[in-house]
């Protein structure tokens, strides 16, 4: 009689263990689809946006428009991976087809990549230009459609140029945006790599959580 109330007591336990365990693995599903279709937030490493977002504040990303293949419009900050290639000489570059190039990524590499974000570099960047529109850089200033774009969130006296060998004059291609960080001199953005296909847009930034000072829509 007390060896079979010792095997039951054995048995709960093993079960509770295991329902246990089965509610963790279902939260941390949970967390990682709602990480990847609905929103996340970041923390903000790299000068390239300055002074419209600064080194370490706090970003709430909103995916959803990931999930629902949309893009995004003029003027929004977005994230996207680090293309496979960030430069190019003058006899690689096609202003002709000026789109970055990914590594195109399967199975259990896709997963860990886009669900886990492991060995992931993403990059922020503003939405400059959208399909269909041609922009052409010259003169310190961006055109789109033949038209100076106006700039306000630039600080004064801040000037677009392409370094060496860029896209600097061709018409953006079907589901696809140009962007480019508001701290023109230190970014590494589309005029260096060409423009971000749709699939490749992460997200959008919501709203800066932290300072909380600094708290609500970024412009």
């Amino acid at each position: 009689m007390e060896e079979k109330q010792l095997e039951e007591e054995k048995v709960n336990k093993m079960k509770e263990a295991f329902e246990w365990i089965l509610c963790i693995v279902i939260a941390l599903v949970i967390a990682i689809m709602f990480r990847y279709y609905i929103g996340t937030p970041t923390i903000v490493k790299q000068p390239s946006m300055y002074p419209t977002l600064k080194e370490d504040q706090r970003l709430w990303l909103n995916r959803w428009g990931r999930t629902t293949k949309t893009l995004p419009k003029r003027g929004e900050i977005i994230t996207f991976e680090e293309p496979a290639k960030i430069s190019y000489t003058s006899s690689e570059i096609d202003l002709s087809n000026p789109v970055a190039k990914y590594e195109k990524k399967t199975g259990l590499k896709w997963f860990v990549n886009n669900f886990l974000e492991i060995g992931k570099r993403s990059y922020i960047k503003r939405v400059i230009a959208l399909p269909g529109e041609h922009v052409q850089i010259k003169d310190g200033k961006v055109y789109i459609n033949e038209k100076e774009l106006e700039e306000p969130y630039l600080q004064e006296g801040i000037v677009t140029d392409v370094t060496g060998v860029g896209f600097d004059d061709f018409v953006v291609p079907e589901n696809c945006v140009f962007a480019m960080g508001d701290n023109r001199n230190h970014s590494t953005d589309c005029r260096s790599f060409g423009c971000i296909p749709l699939e490749e847009i992460e997200s959008t930034v919501a709203i800066r959580i932290w300072p909380l000072d600094k708290w609500g829509k970024v412009e």
